[in-house]
């Protein structure tokens, strides 16, 4: 399979062509662990796992690495106001966070590096960066000098006037420039520190992530993913710590950013009521974490995205309609030659999942009517060849291509119910086909009618009744 990717650094699509083919190096920039998930923060994770699987069906060997952020001044922040510890809030939340993207089937990652567990590699490169001339040490911190890079706003795009603008300058008498920043500073007795050079201190935000793709992948790599909000500052100053310490052309071959989720057309906000913890929207149901999964999948991750619950409330209906396929008895069968791939072509293409489930829905049309009959005309006018499978053929393609876009990993007849405690159901089933078997019809009817109320929905067959939720 050919992959093309659009690159944020030259704002064109470009083959990929890995460093190494055989080792293939991903970098995605991970959580701040101070809070629960919301809902935004679920689509980086989400893009980069169809990546990262996409990758490894392609390549030999992927290490996909994605670091936590175990020193912030956020995390310091909430600690003071819970009355806990840091590394009570740091181990909780990210326990949490492992959590709730599990709940959204996303794989971890091969490598998951901790911030606090790399300060000696920062202390390095602050150094190096010292005595290169690119940074420099005033009152306990270490700042980087942003005129000292010719090529400092180029992956964002912006000249320096720009990037000032839009940033939050620290306006401060040691900075030699109001656009430095910072990659150590100096922390008090009642902060997190640790003795360096310039005194005790902790990193900036900035150094970590450099420092830690810099252990664990490398000088130079292949793709750094992230969300379009850390494009400026942080990825310009990554790829401006990291490139004039390694005295490197760049960081990464490609940057990959997705686009920011909005919900019923507004930015997230507490004020605007309209602010998800992703754990609320979880807890609604078992089937939550696949519906939301595929409402991101809809649509392509460079776009921006708005949640809605009819939105929700549709990818849900669809994975419906997919389930109530696989549950259908059907032979074991065996995917046709190149009908997988038909279907995972279009992630080669800038991971272009919405054409990718669009090929997924026809062949669950081919597998339909292959079981219960019908006209899959239309459906061959799209394939690039007229498949006409036994059952059972489609049915097998479905799951191999789902799995790499991370969907339906569930138990179809699981799913069908709703999860959760159906023992209740299934006796009141029980006692529905006893009261047929005694031709105790009112009762079978009254049985029916309860459960219906319950949004059950009975399926009689031959001696026997299945059920599903409404």
């Amino acid at each position: 399979m050919q992959l093309s990717f659009h690159n944020s650094l030259t704002r064109t699509r470009e083959p990929f062509r890995p460093i190494d083919p055989a080792h293939v190096r991903m970098y995605v920039c991970g959580p701040t662990v101070y809070d629960l998930a919301h809902l935004g923060n679920a689509r980086p994770v989400v893009v980069f796992d169809v990546l990262a699987r996409l990758l490894r069906r392609v390549f030999p060997h992927v290490t996909y690495a994605r670091n936590i952020t175990d020193v912030d001044d956020k995390i310091n922040a909430r600690a003071r106001e819970s009355g806990k510890t840091i590394a009570e809030v740091t181990a909780q939340t990210a326990a949490d966070f492992h959590a709730d993207m599990a709940a959204l089937n996303n794989l971890p990652p091969d490598i998951e590096p901790r911030a606090t567990d790399h300060i000696p590699q920062m202390i390095v490169l602050c150094k190096k960066l010292i005595a290169s001339g690119h940074a420099y040490a005033a009152e306990g911190h270490v700042l980087f000098a942003v005129a000292s890079f010719a090529d400092y706003g180029r992956l964002s795009g912006r000249n320096q006037d720009e990037l000032l603008a839009g940033a939050r300058i620290d306006v401060a008498p040691y900075k030699r420039a109001p656009g430095d920043f910072v990659l150590w500073k100096p922390s008090d007795a009642t902060l997190p520190g640790w003795e360096s050079p310039w005194g005790r201190g902790r990193p900036g935000w900035h150094i970590e992530c450099s420092a830690m793709a810099w252990e664990h992948l490398g000088e130079t790599f292949d793709i750094h993913g992230g969300g379009a909000d850390l494009l400026f500052p942080h990825h310009e100053n990554e790829v401006a710590q990291s490139r004039c310490a390694h005295g490197t052309a760049g960081m990464a071959s490609i940057w990959m950013h997705n686009g920011m989720l909005t919900v019923d057309g507004e930015k997230m906000s507490k004020s605007l009521g309209n602010f998800f913890i992703l754990r609320d929207v979880l807890a609604r149901g078992p089937w939550v974490g696949e519906a939301f999964r595929l409402l991101l999948l809809r649509t392509h991750y460079r776009s921006a995205l708005d949640y809605t619950e009819t939105a929700l409330a549709e990818a849900r209906a669809e994975l419906d309609d997919f389930y109530a396929m696989l549950a259908r008895p059907a032979p074991e069968g065996e995917a046709l030659p190149g009908m997988v791939d038909w279907v995972l072509e279009p992630l080669g293409d800038d991971l272009n999942t919405p054409l990718a489930l669009a090929r997924l829905r026809d062949l669950r049309t081919l597998e339909n009517v292959a079981n219960v009959g019908g006209s899959a005309a239309a459906v061959h006018a799209r394939t690039p060849a007229p498949w006409s499978p036994a059952p059972g053929v489609a049915r097998a393609a479905v799951l191999e291509a789902a799995a790499v876009l991370g969907l339906l990993w569930h138990d179809p007849a699981a799913w069908r119910q709703g999860g959760g405690d159906t023992a209740a159901i299934e006796a009141a089933i029980a006692s529905r086909l006893a009261a047929r078997a005694a031709k105790d019809w009112a009762e079978a009817d009254r049985i029916r009618a309860a459960l219906t109320t319950q949004g059950i929905v009975l399926e009689d067959g031959a001696g026997t009744t299945s059920w599903r939720r409404a």
